[in-house]
């Protein structure tokens, strides 16, 4: 099916490669479906409901049929369009939805039971008998459900991220792409230029037309050589643009290897990029829409410019014996080329009355396509002019119903396209996306010169809302006049005529959604399944519409559009999540001491992403018990240090920063002093606890914000919403420095001794009271020292830069050691909070209020803040809810266990007597018996009682007291002297 003297492909390089395990050769420059069209293979898929054989529709990434399965280096993808996958030697290709083989399905079985499988079927069919559901329907729906196959093994592709900035981005490489692209670049704009495709161009490779006194292709190519050329330039070519998102942001998918045989381990498939850029020039074309006349889905039946691509741009003509059906005067191109080339035109049938075409082929004004037949690929059509039908035989159908701008990325910021009568066809909304121009067939302008003009044009617009100095640049001439077109949604005849191809759609399925009241197009949609195959209606979605008005009695305006929702082309998930593989998945973040920290032979322990230290083992000891009762001695008898560093940092400065926070935190802040630290609770907005930490404030609207480890994004993002949508009018910025800064906690009554042996000046209790805050050095090196303490001892913590944190732990580690301390771990540091009563996110889950773990007092009366009128609710408030309270066995031996439930001394442990839980443990070497924290019904009120805690998964009752949630140094005289 090769046409000699025609394509852009490279006729010396032959490629060999497989489908379905059959052997084929292309050239190199062919795609996938080019090739196997040379080879005479029509047949390429199965529809997804009915089974039925599907060849290729488009020449592009709209394509709805010829969906595959490649192989490449022992991975497989499956529904990579054939129309836009590259040859490559030894590529390796499956059809998919078939059973046992793409030529005999025995699954097309389907198509014979169509009567009853019709729009909405599973809504009715599946209702009974009740019990069948779980074990017949679902089970055998899920089964049938999807489009190729899953990978079953770990993916072990490599994906990146990649992210770019601009002054223009351009989408689309065609005439007006081309043109705009090349007058920013003159005039000195960053540009980035994005198109699908590995050639620039467009529709000039596709078309037998000139541009500037030269052939269209020639012209794109040497219009790509110059912005190649240009270093203020950068083309990205076999890149989509997916979607665009605010403050001039867009997501783009490059195929970066899935054109080569052999790619390098360090090249990634895909890449996802972000990016960002100051003015959009959208020239994304348009596409042509197919008819949707009866039968009108065989193989060989495709759109009449994808048979003008396959011609022009890899010399391959599709049939031997071709049918034009049109509505257009665009169209006739399509059987003048194939004429010119010797490809026999069986007819050009065109639905309007009175068209003359010069041509040696039959040509048949005012008549419709009502019918094709052929098992797997049109043999025959069936023509009707007035009254009169006629069978002429032909082997492809070249269709064209006009073209629809591709307005999908103007609409992802919920503005919906305006209807255009004059070309029976939605176009953009004026600014529907902030910085963004539409320029060429995307606004509706079909011919080569208005597309050439308009590229230039949007290029000035947008070069003089940047302040540059557009380039003189002459337009070069090219055809002008896009022709007559008519309006012709759909045909009925006695077959089906089909809407959506892969999800087997037809127009009698979207008459029955708008019969049975589904008649909303977004409910139409869902009812039909219209427009949700992988191609995701970019073929099918106006037809449909139309249809629908049809139906409904309506215009098409009036009937309205779906939502255009990102991406525009799928993605694999393996893109979105590059990078998230493995380890990437989940990161290990290590602190600066982490090598110091495995040489004391420290079994590590997972907290958030963090690795931290759970004891250090010292010689002799067995059990960790007996290492975390040492830490805990030694901090409350002598000093420790503990690597604090995961804890959250945001640096927070700005005039309003006092004032954020505020009203970000219960209590206020706005009037803390420099070199003061303060403790803070934050409520979400539905009134219960986010998180607690203190702020430090270290200059005047300068302050330094700790979150606790678990909660630090959540916080980051939390402010950063308080910032950007509650109050953009404050001057505040905010960032997270949690990596910058290694901090420690020196912990204990010797903990001012060890600092002092290694600051450049010393601090005593006058010049570094408790909560303060301040520089200071050690050995010239800036450093930071809050006096606070999370072990109710006398404590400080300090804090470095980061590559000075293993160097300072180990100092500080080797200072505590020859006063009888050392380092302790998680366990030791979970002993000591729960001593002092401090609250983690063990007793902050989610769940609690202010009230609640007793600090209600701390919602100030005097200010607003987030969450505080939420937090006032009544039902908030009862005196009668679980409130934090303490708890110690009756009997010192007696156990405690984090989770357990609590009981009224005698009554039976089930759901209805349950009292509250208990939230964390550990067993206290100070006290010599366990302790707990936990919640219990008016909690406050029943000090001194004793409860019975159950924990029925491990079987264990213990008799717990009551008490106190503070049960070490309840006056806090150590943590100030």
């Amino acid at each position: 099916m090769r046409i000699e003297g025609k394509g852009r492909i490279d006729r010396t390089r032959k490629i060999g490669f497989q489908f379905d395990g059959q052997r084929y050769s292309g050239f190199h420059g062919d795609t996938l479906a080019s090739a196997l069209m040379a080879n005479g293979v029509r047949l390429m898929a199965r529809s997804f409901k009915y089974h039925r054989p599907r060849g290729v529709f488009t020449a592009g990434s709209e394509e709805p049929n010829a969906l595959m399965e490649i192989m490449q280096g022992g991975e497989y993808t499956p529904n990579i369009r054939a129309t836009v996958q590259e040859l490559y030697d030894g590529l390796k290709a499956k059809s998919q939805n078939r059973w046992p083989s793409l030529k005999y399905d025995l699954l097309s079985v389907n198509d014979l039971a169509a009567p009853f499988l019709g729009a909405g079927f599973y809504y009715k069919t599946f209702m009974w008998p009740e019990k069948f559901w779980e074990s017949v329907f679902e089970p055998m729906i899920r089964r049938a459900a999807g489009l190729g196959s899953l990978p079953i093994g770990h993916d072990t592709t490599r994906y990146e991220k990649a992210f770019a900035h601009c002054d223009v981005l351009i989408v689309g490489a065609g005439p007006a792409g081309l043109m705009a692209a090349c007058a920013a670049g003159r005039a000195g704009a960053d540009v980035i230029l994005a198109d699908e495709n590995k050639a620039l161009g467009g529709r000039l490779l596709s078309e037998a037309e000139e541009v500037d006194g030269k052939p269209a292709a020639q012209w794109a190519v040497e219009m790509a050589a110059e912005l190649v050329e240009m270093p203020n330039v950068r083309v990205m070519r076999r890149t989509n643009i997916t979607g665009a998102y605010d403050g001039g942001v867009y997501g783009a998918l490059e195929r970066v290897s899935h054109h080569l045989s052999d790619p390098s381990d360090d090249l990634p498939l895909e890449c996802f990029w972000r990016i960002s850029a100051k003015r959009t020039i959208l020239t994304a074309g348009a596409l042509e829409r197919p008819i949707a006349f009866p039968n009108n889905d065989r193989p060989g039946i495709m759109m009449a410019s994808a048979v003008r691509s396959y011609l022009h741009r890899y010399g391959v003509a599709p049939g031997k014996s071709v049918a034009v059906f049109a509505t257009n005067d665009d169209a006739h191109r399509t059987a003048h080329d194939l004429a010119a080339v010797g490809v026999k035109v069986a007819a050009l049938i065109d639905s309007r009355e009175g068209v003359e075409v010069t041509g040696d082929f039959p040509v048949y004004s005012g008549a419709q396509l009502v019918n094709t037949k052929g098992r797997q690929g049109v043999t025959q059509i069936e023509l009707r002019t007035g009254n009169a039908t006629r069978t002429v035989m032909a082997d492809t159908v070249a269709m064209s119903g006009g073209w629809n701008p591709q307005v999908s990325l103007t609409c992802h910021l919920n503005k919906r396209p305006i209807w255009n009568d004059a070309i029976s066809g939605f176009v953009p909304a004026e600014n529907a996306v902030p910085g963004m121009v539409v320029a060429g067939a995307a606004n509706g302008i079909y011919d080569t010169a208005g597309c050439l003009r308009a590229g230039a044009d949007a290029a000035r617009g947008v070069l003089n809302d940047l302040g540059l100095k557009p380039s003189e640049m002459k337009v070069p001439m090219a055809s002008d006049g896009a022709g007559m077109s008519d309006v012709l949604w759909y045909i009925e005849g006695k077959g089906r005529s089909w809407l959506d191809f892969q999800n087997d759609v037809t127009a009698k399925d979207v008459k029955q959604a708008a019969a049975e009241n589904f008649a909303s197009v977004e409910h139409m949609k869902r009812y039909t399944t219209q427009g949700m195959a992988p191609d995701q209606g970019k073929n099918s979605n106006i037809a449909a519409l139309a249809v629908l008005a049809d139906a409904t009695g309506r215009s098409i305006p009036e009937t309205g559009t779906t939502t255009y929702r990102p991406p525009f082309v799928p993605i694999s998930l393996g893109a979105f999540g590059a990078g998230a593989q493995g380890k990437g998945f989940q990161p290990e973040r290590l602190t600066t001491s982490h090598m110091a920290t495995l040489g004391r032979q420290a079994p590590m322990v997972e907290a958030g992403l963090w690795y931290r230290p759970s004891y250090f083992p010292a010689p002799g000891e067995t059990t960790w018990r007996e290492a975390c009762d040492r830490e805990v001695t030694m901090v409350r008898k002598s000093v420790g240090v503990c690597d604090v560093s995961t804890l959250g940092k945001i640096d927070i400065q700005g005039a309003d920063a006092g004032q954020f926070l505020d009203f970000v935190y219960t209590n206020g802040f706005g009037k803390l002093k420099p070199g003061r630290v303060r403790y803070g609770l934050m409520l979400r907005e539905d009134g219960h606890v986010m998180d607690d930490g203190t702020t430090a404030c270290w200059a005047e609207n300068h302050y330094v914000m700790t979150t606790t480890t678990a909660a630090a994004g959540q916080v980051m993002k939390h402010l950063e919403f308080v910032r950007q949508g509650l109050r953009p009018d404050w001057d505040v910025q905010i960032i997270s420095t949690t990596e910058q800064w290694a901090q420690f906690a020196v912990a204990g009554p010797r903990s001012r001794e060890v600092l002092n042996s290694l600051l450049d000046t010393h601090v005593n209790d006058t010049n570094f009271p408790f909560m303060q805050c301040g520089p200071v050095s050690i050995g010239g090196i800036d450093a930071r020292l809050f006096r606070i303490s999370f072990s109710g001892e006398h404590a400080y913590e300090i804090a470095v830069p980061a590559q000075f944190g293993d160097s300072l732990f180990r100092l500080l580690t080797a200072q505590a050691e020859t006063m009888g301390g050392g380092p302790y771990g998680m366990e030791a540091l979970n002993v000591l909070r729960i001593e002092k009563g401090f609250i983690t996110h063990a007793e902050i889950h989610g769940r609690v209020t202010a009230y609640d773990v007793g600090m209600d007092r701390m919602v100030s009366t005097k200010k607003d803040c987030i969450g505080k009128a939420a937090s006032r609710r009544p039902g908030l408030l009862e005196p009668d809810r679980e409130r934090l309270v303490g708890f110690r066995p009756v009997d010192p031996a007696g156990q405690l266990t984090a989770g357990a439930h609590l009981f009224t001394k005698g009554d039976p442990p089930v759901v209805v007597n349950d009292q509250g839980y208990v939230t964390s443990v550990a067993h206290s070497p100070t006290l010599s018996h366990m302790i707990g924290l936990g919640f219990v019904k008016s909690g406050p009120e029943r000090m001194g009682e004793v409860v019975t805690m159950v924990d029925l998964l491990r079987k264990i009752q213990t008799p717990v007291e009551i008490c106190d949630p503070v049960m070490f140094d309840p006056e806090g005289a150590r943590v100030r002297g």
